[in-house]
């Protein structure tokens, strides 16, 4: 015969070790997926204190596009130094998210050859365009950028300047030539 009570410890022993085991494996996945949400979070906190693009263009503040996308972990990455390089130099400059996923936007993305995300679109208080960057910025850059658009000075050698028409025209170039095609996301020549 077995002896019910062994069995009643054994089992409750190895029902601890479960519980114990399940609730870690449980705190490191929502530690993880928490972070996650923050990442998103930051995000949104951008993307809802954005202006429209053309009021910001139009207010006479230096103006930064960030076009991003919820799935890119380098736009996460750069949301938190984003936000604080933002209240740094707030009501000094504009930051304009633009989701690439939100066909609202297409016209944009096109206009400005956004290829890569995430990809910062530089502009004076004038509404014109100085430059660009692709990839991500940590908050010394930044605000290094912020305070050139500012300034109204020279955005620093990281950064891509172009003028307006150089970008324009490039554009338009791409456009009139009959043998341009847009290369999709799953294009392959």
């Amino acid at each position: 015969m077995i002896d019910s009570n062994n069995a009643d410890k054994d089992f409750g022993s190895l029902q601890k070790i479960s519980l114990v085991c399940l609730s870690l494996v449980l705190v490191v996945s929502l530690f993880f997926f928490r972070i996650g949400f923050k990442s998103n979070a930051m995000l949104d906190q951008l993307a809802k204190k954005s202006l429209e693009p053309g009021i910001a263009l139009s207010n006479g503040k230096p103006t930064v596009f960030e076009f991003y996308a919820d799935w890119c972990e380098a736009c996460k990455e750069m949301a938190p130094d984003m936000i604080a390089a933002e209240k740094l130099n707030s009501n000094k400059i504009d930051i304009v998210l633009l989701n690439v996923e939100n066909s609202r936007w297409f016209d944009l993305i096109a206009k400005y050859d956004v290829n890569g995300i995430p990809r910062l679109i530089f502009f004076d208080d004038k509404g014109e365009f100085k430059g660009f960057s692709v990839g991500v910025r940590k908050y010394s850059e930044l605000n290094e950028i912020f305070l050139a658009l500012i300034n109204n000075t020279e955005l620093p050698s990281f950064t891509k300047s172009l003028n307006s028409s150089n970008l324009i025209s490039q554009n338009k170039s791409k456009k009139l030539n009959n043998n341009f095609r847009s290369p999709g996301p799953r294009f392959h020549s």
